[in-house]
């Protein structure tokens, strides 16, 4: 897993494909092989595809300290090609750190997709759900597993992986940065950030999200005029639930002009 250096630390990151470069930002508590690893092949033939672990997350260590959006941007704009701009996807709190980085550094980003993100957490319900499952993530493992397919997808999803599918997604303890990544999105606000986005941005928004619902993603396509926006049928965590076609509305907008 090839790796650079930012702020003394390593940022690891997967890279496949060929072609522009088109980097994707997992989301808070997964990382870039939980996220999009099965949806790299229908990618891969358009696109090098750039996959990075930010801070607390798969291979990259949490340096300590303030844990901050402008070190996330940092870190995933370091690894970034330097043969011109990529598209940029995010997802969650990958999509609020792509939002940053594309209003930071517009000549990095070609094109931009937000998947279920949000333009700050004032909204008390969402605040609730962040801050139990912080706090189920650092004090009870088990119902922290339980909390995850409770929010994360939608109620016929989770019915539908059966008794063994569900107990193999209730298998494992939360990843070392999640409860340092939840406290981080509970103080997220990039409203200031988003009239700087230039890029053709894509909002994509969850019918059934009930961790981030979707009225979060139509304000934030709303406070970015002449972004396009769709909505599919799933739970927050659209990419597993409805992995074809977020790749497929994925692939069109990085391709059709």
């Amino acid at each position: 897993m090839p790796s650079v250096i930012h702020d003394g630390g390593h940022v690891h990151f997967n890279r496949a494909g060929g072609g522009p470069g088109l980097v994707m930002v997992h989301g808070t508590g997964g990382d870039a092989a939980t996220n999009y690893a099965h949806l790299v092949p229908n990618l891969a033939d358009i696109r090098t595809v750039i996959t990075p672990d930010y801070a607390g997350s798969g291979e990259t260590a949490d340096p300590g300290g303030d844990l901050t959006l402008d070190l996330l941007i940092e870190q995933v704009a370091a690894t970034f090609p330097e043969d011109g701009p990529s598209d940029l996807v995010g997802f969650s709190l990958g999509a609020v750190v792509a939002a940053g980085l594309a209003a930071r550094y517009p000549e990095l980003v070609r094109r931009l997709v937000l998947i279920a993100g949000w333009t700050h957490i004032g909204d008390p319900r969402l605040r609730l759900g962040l801050h139990t499952w912080a706090r189920l993530a650092a004090t009870d493992p088990e119902s922290y597993a339980a909390y995850g397919p409770l929010v994360g997808f939608s109620p016929a999803f989770v019915s539908g992986l059966g008794e063994d599918g569900l107990k193999a997604m209730l298998a494992g303890d939360p990843p070392p940065g999640t409860v340092r990544q939840i406290e981080l999105d509970l103080r997220t606000d990039i409203r200031d950030l988003l009239p700087a986005i230039t890029a053709p941005t894509l909002v994509i928004g969850c019918t059934q999200d009930h961790l981030v619902p979707v009225e979060h993603a139509r304000a934030l396509h709303a406070a970015l005029p002449g972004s396009r926006y769709a909505e599919l049928d799933s739970g927050h965590v659209v990419l597993h639930e409805r992995p074809a076609e977020v790749t497929a509305l994925i692939r069109d907008f990085v391709t059709n002009e």
